[in-house]
């Protein structure tokens, strides 16, 4: 059932979903993971769906029977590929097209401009960085940056679907 986006959303994601939930984030979007829990535990469904509700997050999942459960908490999706997902989405106009690198893919934590020493001393920082913006996680100590990966996703979030898809399914 499509829910209609509000300020701020939120999202909790399956395990099924780790690609998704990096696009959230690199598109801004405050995405948690069920891949943050620790595995094996037989009543992960139960705590998703509580800390969904608790947290006023929206759970994404692959789970048919999950979605069914969390009825219009949650959002059910299709397809297996990413680009598909985030499509479905837009197409329920919980998500904007953007990027914004203002969340990090690993941990969900805000990043904040980086400054000259943290650039510096990651080993992976371009080699000629003074014209270019950096941003930096906190929490992983991870240096970002809109090159040509960030091009990339920019490309395959704004072009590779049509536009025209607005209407729900």
């Amino acid at each position: 059932m499509p829910i209609e986006r509000q300020n701020d959303t939120r999202f909790i994601a399956d395990r099924m979903l780790g690609t998704l939930t990096r696009y959230l984030r690199f598109m801004g979007y405050d995405t948690e993971s069920a891949n943050s829990l620790e595995e094996g535990n037989t009543k992960e469904d139960t705590l998703l769906l509580g800390m969904a509700k608790e947290q006023h997050r929206i759970l994404l999942t692959r789970d048919a029977e999950l979605a069914r459960r969390a009825q219009e908490q949650a959002i059910y999706l299709r397809s297996e590929d990413v680009m598909d997902q985030v499509q479905q989405l837009i197409d329920y106009r919980v998500i904007e097209r953007r990027l914004t690198l203002s969340r990090c893919s690993l941990c969900n934590t805000k990043l904040r401009e980086a400054n000259t020493c943290e650039i510096e001393r990651t080993g992976y920082a371009p080699r000629d960085w003074r014209s270019t913006r950096f941003y930096w996680c906190e929490q992983c100590h991870k240096l970002y940056w809109n090159g040509s990966h960030g091009k990339q996703l920019e490309t395959r979030i704004g072009t590779e679907r049509k536009e025209e898809s607005n209407n729900l399914p």
